[in-house]
Formats: structure tokens, sequence, C-alpha cells
């Protein structure tokens, strides 16, 4: 009921100016603009039929192998029921293959916090057009999940987003149980790298219909040399130019990551709530992708 109340008195809000519900804090729904696909074409995806992960499109080896307040490991990610799974728990006896042939090293293998991330770098980058995962992200407190794009125009640091930006198509930092309800993901943007030079944007908290721990929601960005526009179902949520547009091919993440640093686990960064190990925290908790697909626009192939 209080979701349900929350979601009209923000559709109100937004008639009356679409910045309040950001100014409030209180997140806003997605515009009645869709997406036009017909300027597109599709040109590079992976729906995840098969049983692994196809090697010659996605790999594991890229940072270092502890993540924030927890680990990254190649073990967490695996293929079935026609989706991409990476997994996300608590190991006292992490798995021993850390990044098989990537050349890392760990003296030793520490129990803690352990999900993944698959990358498209070094296998598949693209400049300009329309980006889509369809996917339920994982339920539970102290982590989140993520699609997103980089190259590494992004730790230049030169006043300027053109040469290369971190684009956060989603990132569901928002399970918990707080009176403005948690079906709600960020989308923004970050470029100049991630220190005293750093510069970044979002266009804020913005809910959705269904359950997006229960049911799949495609999201979605729309890239051209002029601003990135986001999507949520197909619905526009926002758009955005900040530091001006990056004008350089990225590749594609999709990861789990925990809040904490050094590998320690610390509650309630980025807004996750704290973490929980009870049964109803659904450890381990699973970030379920159906299919990534990217198109380009059709006067650009």
């Amino acid at each position: 009921m209080i979701k349900s109340v929350l979601k009209i008195i923000i559709a109100v809000l937004m008639v009356i100016n679409p910045e309040l519900p950001a100014l409030l804090d209180l997140g806003k729904l997605p515009s009645e603009n869709m997406v036009n696909m017909d300027k597109f074409v599709l040109v590079w995806n992976d729906e995840f039929d098969g049983d692994s992960l196809d090697k010659n499109k996605w790999g594991y080896s890229w940072w270092i192998t502890e993540r924030k307040g927890g680990y990254w490991h190649e073990d967490m990610v695996s293929v079935k029921d026609g989706n991409l799974v990476i997994r996300a728990e608590y190991l006292e006896s992490p798995p021993e293959n850390y990044y098989e042939n990537s050349g890392l090293d760990m003296d030793e293998y520490k129990p803690g916090w352990y999900t993944g991330k698959v990358t498209t770098r070094d296998k598949y980058e693209q400049c300009y057009g329309y980006f889509e995962v369809r996917c339920i992200l994982p339920a539970a407190t102290g982590m989140w999940s993520a699609f997103w794009m980089m190259n590494e125009g992004v730790y230049n640091v030169n006043n300027s987003g053109q040469d290369g930006t971190e684009v956060d198509v989603f990132e569901s930092f928002y399970y918990k149980d707080n009176w403005w309800g948690n079906d709600a993901i960020s989308t923004g943007i970050h470029y100049d790298g991630y220190g005293e030079g750093h510069h970044g944007d979002s266009i804020g908290k913005i809910f959705i219909e269904n359950d997006p721990y229960k049911e799949y929601n495609t999201y979605g960005v729309e890239w051209n040399k002029d601003e990135y526009i986001f999507y949520i179902n197909g619905y526009e949520t926002g758009r955005m130019s900040t530091g001006g547009v990056s004008q350089n091919p990225e590749y594609l993440l999709l990861s789990c990551e925990f809040a904490g640093d050094n590998g320690i686990q610390e509650s309630d960064r980025h807004g996750t709530g704290e973490i929980e190990r009870t049964p109803d925290e659904n450890w381990p908790a699973e970030f379920k992708v159906d299919y990534v697909r990217c198109y380009q626009y059709k006067d650009l192939v």
C-alpha cells in the first residue's frame, strides 16, 4: 500500500515539476516516452542459451580480484537455464582457481564475501547505439548488481568525458525495507578517473513497476554524439550529457559487488542496507541475465 501511494505522489509531483521527486529524494517513475527501435539494427548479442560462458564474447580477468567489500572469482559465474548467473555469498573456503591463466597472484585465499563479473574488454567494443540487458536483480542487502560500460579514457583527468565515460545503465542499490520501498535502481555516469579529479552525474533513483527481484525487466541506454538516454522496459527514465558524451568505443560489464573496502564488507554503503545472513536474505543471491543486446544506428552500419 505504501509503495502504491508513494508512486501516486511521485506521479503528481512530476506533473507539477519533473525535478521535484528527485529533489525530495523520493525517486521518480519512467516517462511515457518509448525508445524508437526502428532506427537501430542488432549488431552483437548473447542470449546465454548454452551451458557455459562464451569465451569469444566474455572474459573474467580485469582489475584486481579484491573488489570493494569482497572478492571477484570466475567460479561464481555460470550459464544455466538460458541465463548468465552471477552468484554472491559468504565462503569460508574460497574456490582455488583464482582467475585461471590471468597472471594474477594472491598470497593466500581468504574467507569472505565472493561474487563475480564478466566483461567484453578486448573482445567487443562499440561507439554509439542502443544497449540493453534483460535480467532479475539479486535479492540481498549489502551488495548490488550492475550493467555498465567503460573504456580506458575514463582515467584521463582533463575535465571532459568525451575521451571516456563510465556509463552505469543501472546499479541495484536499494534492496532493503525502507518506507519508500525498494523496487528501484540508480543510473549515472563517471569520468576523469576516481580520485580527486573525479566528476559524475546521476538521474537519480528510478522506480520499477513490477518486482525487479522476482521478474525480468529490461534496462537500456541510447548513446549518441549528443547525449545518453536511459530506459526501463523501453520507457525513458532520463537523459544527460554532463562532461560531454564519450566519443570512443566502450566495452560492457555485468557485475555484482559488496559494499566495503579492502575486501572487508561494510554495511549500508551506497544505500545498500546492512548485510544480513538470514534465510529471508536469499543467500546465495543470484544476478540472472537473460540476454545482452547491442544495436547500432542503421545509418552508421
